[in-house]
């Protein structure tokens, strides 16, 4: 059986005149694992890491894992825009925000 694994989530957002990139990945099969990171600069700010083995046996797993993956991106993208995910202690608020 090949291991096949779902093409991801990618999105820069622009808040607070920063730029943040927030990326949804699927581990695959063998590491079944929804992982979302936040990043400004390089920088992750916040991870997000949840487990899918609940869904590998069922014969529509694709459909659910996908369906899965982008309420995580979304979550992850309405956590950064309410003020959720802190910038890092050397980041400093711009001037103009």
């Amino acid at each position: 059986m090949a291991v096949r694994m779902l093409s991801g989530f990618n999105h820069n957002i622009k808040h607070n005149g920063r730029t943040y990139h927030i990326q949804t990945e699927d581990g695959g099969r063998t590491s079944p694992n929804i992982v979302t990171h936040t990043f400004i600069g390089g920088v992750i700010l916040d991870s997000v890491r949840t487990s899918y083995v609940d869904l590998v046996e069922g014969s529509d797993w694709q459909e659910r894992l996908k369906d899965r993956m982008k309420a995580q991106h979304l979550e992850e993208i309405r956590k950064l825009l309410s003020g959720a995910i802190p910038l890092p202690e050397d980041e400093e608020p711009p001037a103009n925000a």
